[in-house]
């Protein structure tokens, strides 16, 4: 009897909600108001690119008036602090990226839980990570690279381009599943490490394939492998990390659009479904690949776990390493 009383009462309680969302769809957004999409990192990037995209497809397809907003600084937490204080009525998004998911655990002033304090709306696209060696080293393969390192483990350190990023974490990784005990060398940023790559000064770097594949080409950095399931179409000709000696070595970085918590789930929906067929337009795809990035289909709960896993995975991977927020 009980069960049946809980069965009706939340029927009833699905009755009067749907009105009201669906309401909610209706009506945004309203003629004359503007939709703000906060990046929270500086135009120039592929972050900054898929807010102007989501901008763009959310003026195109809705007949409203989207603008991108850089609000800069803190590691990305200023201009996330600023959706997070925005009233949830669908007119401020977060276009941002895998930091996002992290960011608590990275940075000591980050008050908030990404999974709870935070409406996921989409993720967009991904850019997978790939190592490359210098091409001054002689080895060749990562095979290669593990068992010289173990034979002459003062020959070899590995860039990070920023603590706390997914370039960080795998790198912990690579050197939990290998064995190895490499010293972690912190740059400020992908281009510094990589310069010193480049010139033979560190051996090793895992980044992002948009960073570090279009570097490959005039022989001074490698690539040893690419941290996807599959070889992937933006570098068919680099095997995969499994292929290459690790199998289950899949890192990413990824893009997504959020709303400040308790936006509509109505709201949520129609910008999932816009960002989906987005992706799936043929062109999109093309101008993405250009750029070194993958767009990515996703529904909000299939987001939602997959974001899940990442923050289990990197709170697991910091806490190997006593890493300590900043």
């Amino acid at each position: 009897m009980k069960t049946t009383r809980r069965t009706i009462i939340a029927a009833g309680f699905a009755t009067f909600a749907t009105p009201s969302l669906l309401r909610a769809q209706e009506t945004w957004p309203q003629a004359g108001r503007t939709l703000r999409v906060i990046c929270p990192w500086p135009p120039g990037a592929a972050n900054d690119a898929l807010a102007r995209l989501t901008a763009q497809r959310l003026s195109d397809r809705l007949g409203a008036t989207a603008v991108v907003e850089n609000r800069t600084g803190g590691a990305g937490l200023i201009g996330t602090n600023a959706v997070l204080q925005a009233p949830p009525d669908g007119y401020t998004l977060l276009a941002s990226a895998f930091n996002t998911a992290v960011m608590p655990l990275v940075l000591r002033n980050a008050k908030f839980d990404p999974e709870t304090d935070l409406e996921v709306m989409a993720r967009t696209a991904q850019a997978p990570l790939v190592m490359v060696i210098s091409g001054s080293r002689p080895e060749r393969t990562l095979e290669q690279v593990i068992a010289s390192a173990r034979a002459k483990p003062k020959e070899w350190n590995i860039a990070i381009s920023s603590l706390g990023a997914a370039s960080h974490l795998a790198t912990i990784e690579f050197n939990r599943r290998t064995g190895l005990d490499l010293d972690m060398v912190t740059y400020r940023g992908t281009q510094p490490a990589l310069t010193d790559v480049m010139a033979g000064n560190i051996p090793l770097l895992i980044d992002n394939s948009f960073a570090l594949l279009p570097s490959t080409g005039d022989g001074r950095v490698r690539a040893l492998g690419i941290a996807t399931r599959q070889r992937s179409q933006l570098a068919p000709d680099v095997p995969t990390m499994a292929e290459a000696g690790l199998p289950g070595f899949e890192f990413q970085s990824w893009y997504g659009v959020w709303a400040p918590k308790g936006t509509p789930a109505a709201i949520c929906e129609r910008v999932n479904t816009l960002m989906q067929e987005t992706m799936r337009d043929p062109a999109i795809a093309e101008r993405l690949k250009s750029q070194v990035l993958e767009p990515v289909t996703e529904s909000i709960p299939q987001t939602r776990q997959f974001i899940s896993s990442e923050i289990k995975r990197a709170t697991e991977l910091l806490r190997s390493v006593n890493y300590q927020p900043e």
